[in-house]
């Protein structure tokens, strides 16, 4: 009998719309896509019919596969929608109000009844203990043990809890007290999930450390059935290999650490698709990218600077206005950095209470969905509207396996048109400039944040969407290049198999530079390197080394806010103190100028967190290999790939009659001029007749939005 060898990876990528999907064979080096709608109650039934059908349009059996990578917008929706477990915190004596204090900020300053987000775990479900560690990690107050079973057997037997939160004051200093807490707990309700706030978020910050450690354990239960379903139900197609999930920051986990900390995996779709961008822009030689993915309820902008994502340390789950800061709770959680709006294909117009034009952020989703696909949904969309400007193929669309209905969806928008005095026409046109100034003035408002102008940038576009409105967006801000990858519809799924498998750990230990304690430090790194290195062996293959970074949160002494600085490389120890300190302090006071406008030269450098990322490198699949190659001469595939024309409204020149090209039978060196659009199975891009649409070694459509116009004017240079 001949043993089947597993060389096949599948990247999952559960949206709010559509389930996308990523099969790459290495043997055969060949990469296929699918996307198909999201089932919500039941996300694993896309999951399941999507893997099915992929492999049989490959012609692969499930043995072949090696490997399953999966982002999930699960943990984001339970905590949105307060579906989780029911929660007991334990907390130190005198501390159990802290869910309700918080920072004691308002989200909106100007609405006089705004609320903040409510608190996980209610009062009645939060009991304090005597314990008390000081900041510098010595003990102050013994634990109670008594308290503790006493705490734990009243919320169980009386209340009812689900799961245990413990979050003692300073447990960062020294969990031990969380820890023995965990052990009593543990040895009475053995089957209980519990969660440690020195485990979830080992750092300074009381308030986001037990916001964190609750969340976690408010939807350990719900992920944990939820993966175990999927696993199940995985194994019952056949599926033998490793099934591994990504993480807020971009790298992959396995299914044990997801089920124990799931709170890590809060924003692990949004975060494939911006590692996806990081990789495609380094290998077209773009050190400057705005990774821009649209899909059907959201889009999100994030920055990339020589092949990195930014990487934030700080997040809010379960905005009660989900657009809007503050208006959620804050984690102590590394997630990509990036913001995320109200503006989806899925994103309904409407007639506000001013009588005018709105789009969003209510969304149709994928039930019912854009009136197009014909799922009962009455309300004009986003999608809706590129429909009706010429920017989709009714018969075309996702490859020509959903027909979209333009007859009902120009009734949808007659009925809105006629509330606001307009026609159809212009009432969607209208739609798209909303949203295109929606996350144009978002945008700006992310990157002049950070110190950065747009117009320093590239615009990666991605997601069903987001080619769709990547044009028009560019041209709003500014920016003159544009970058389509292939697949782009589906980059995010893409981004799954990209992806290194690692590790974010951190340690608090708040020390002004000047007085940092480096043999302390050096302990806190070994410490870390080992717990990383006992989470990664069963990736690290033999041979593969596993790579650190280091980073640390600074600050100027008596702030309340920090930066994380990267940290210089080399030995850490006493003998190399003086060095370490001077370089940290130069780059915190760069990296301090760069975002505020100016360094504190008379403030003290304070390092309150430090950090360190284990990946190990693996080999990346490519979305253009031997599967989509093309041969010949580039003018003879660009004359095969021409479909025909079509009108088009593209911003700022009106309607316009528009070449259509088929996306894949593009070969390298191509190079086409506006008006035209670009089809391809998952979604489209439209340039108008003052850009040029370069095809790169790579495969990316690259264009130059203003490369045409300087032709004609003589300047090109």
């Amino acid at each position: 009998m001949t043993e089947t060898i597993a060389t096949c990876t599948i990247g999952v990528d559960v949206g709010g719309t559509f389930t996308d999907l990523v099969l790459h064979d290495a043997a055969r080096a060949t990469t296929r896509t699918g996307k198909l709608l999201t089932t919500p109650q039941d996300p694993s039934r896309a999951i399941i019919d999507g893997i099915r059908r992929l492999l049989d349009e490959a012609g692969v059996p499930i043995e072949r596969v090696a490997a399953i990578v999966h982002g999930t917008t699960l943990i984001t929706n339970t905590v949105l929608e307060r579906t989780g477990a029911k929660v007991g915190l334990i907390t130190t004596e005198g501390f159990r109000d802290i869910l309700e204090m918080g920072r004691e900020t308002r989200h909106d300053t100007d609405d006089l009844y705004a609320r903040p987000a409510p608190v996980i775990v209610p009062r009645h479900l939060r009991i304090g203990v005597p314990e008390r560690i000081c900041a510098d990690g010595t003990e102050l107050v013994p634990l109670d043990e008594s308290a503790v079973l006493k705490a734990a057997h009243e919320l169980v037997e009386e209340h009812g809890v689900e799961a245990f939160a413990i979050s003692f004051l300073h447990s960062y200093a020294d969990p031990s007290h969380e820890r023995f807490a965990y052990e009593l707990i543990r040895f009475a309700y053995p089957n209980m999930p519990i969660s440690l706030s020195s485990d979830v978020a080992p750092e300074i910050g009381e308030y986001e450390r037990t916001n964190t450690a609750c969340v976690n354990a408010y939807v350990q239960p719900v992920v944990s059935a939820y993966l175990d379903r999927l696993e199940e139900r995985l194994h019952g197609l056949g599926f033998a290999g490793t099934l591994t999930l990504m993480l807020s920051s971009g790298g992959l986990t396995t299914l044990e650490h997801a089920k124990a900390f799931p709170v890590k995996l809060l924003e692990s779709g949004p975060a494939a698709g911006a590692i996806a961008a990081a990789h495609l822009a380094e290998l077209a030689g773009e050190d400057q990218v705005i990774a821009f993915d649209m899909g059907g309820t959201t889009a999100k902008m994030s920055v990339v600077e020589r092949g990195l994502p930014h990487i934030k340390h700080e997040f809010e789950a379960g905005r009660l206005d989900r657009f809007k800061p503050g208006s959620g709770l804050p984690l102590k959680l590394a997630v990509v950095d990036m913001i995320e709006i109200g503006a989806g294909g899925g994103s309904i117009a409407s007639r506000d209470e001013f009588g005018l034009l709105k789009v969003g952020p209510r969304s149709a989703g994928s039930e019912p969905g854009p009136v197009a696909y014909g799922r009962g949904g009455t309300s004009p969309t986003v999608t809706d509207a590129d429909l009706l400007t010429g920017h989709l193929d009714p018969d075309n669309f996702l490859g020509g396996e959903l027909t979209l209905g333009l007859p009902k969806v120009r009734e949808a928008f007659e009925r809105l048109a006629e509330s606001l005095g307009l026609d159809a026409e212009r009432t969607a046109s209208g739609a798209l400039e909303i949203v295109t100034e929606n996350m144009a003035a978002a945008t700006r408002v992310h990157l002049s944040e950070k110190g950065r102008d747009p117009r320093a940038y590239a615009l990666m576009a991605f997601g069903g969407a987001g080619p769709v409105h990547a044009y028009t967006l560019a041209k709003s801000l500014k920016m003159s290049r544009l970058i389509v990858p292939m697949g782009a519809g589906v980059l995010s799924a893409y981004g799954f198999l990209v992806a290194d498998p690692a590790v974010e750990d951190v340690r608090g230990y708040a020390t002004p530079l000047g007085d940092a304690d480096w043999a302390k430090v050096g302990e806190l790194y070994r410490e870390m390197e080992s717990h990383a290195t006992s989470l990664l062996s069963g990736a690290a293959s033999a041979g593969t080394e596993i790579a650190r970074s280091r980073s640390v949160d600074m600050r100027y002494l008596g702030q309340g806010f920090e930066i994380t600085v990267p940290m210089p490389g080399g030995r850490l120890s006493a003998a190399s103190a003086g060095r370490l300190s001077e370089e940290l302090r130069h780059r915190f006071t760069r990296e301090y100028a760069a975002v505020f406008g100016r360094a504190l030269p008379e403030g003290t450098p304070e390092v309150t967190n430090w950090r360190l990322t284990s990946t190990v490198p693996k080999a990346v699949p490519s979305l253009t290999d031997a599967s989509h190659e093309q041969g010949g001469d580039s003018d003879d595939n660009d004359r095969g790939a021409w479909r025909g024309k079509r009108s088009v409204l593209i911003s700022g020149f009106g309607i316009r009659e528009a070449d259509v090209y088929d996306r894949r039978a593009l070969a390298p060196g191509s190079s086409l001029r506006g008006p035209a659009v670009f089809e391809e199975h998952e979604t489209s891009c439209a340039i108008g007749p003052d850009a040029v649409a370069f095809v790169d070694a790579h495969r990316n459509l690259v264009i130059d939005i203003d490369y045409a116009t300087r032709i004609d004017q003589g300047v090109n240079s």
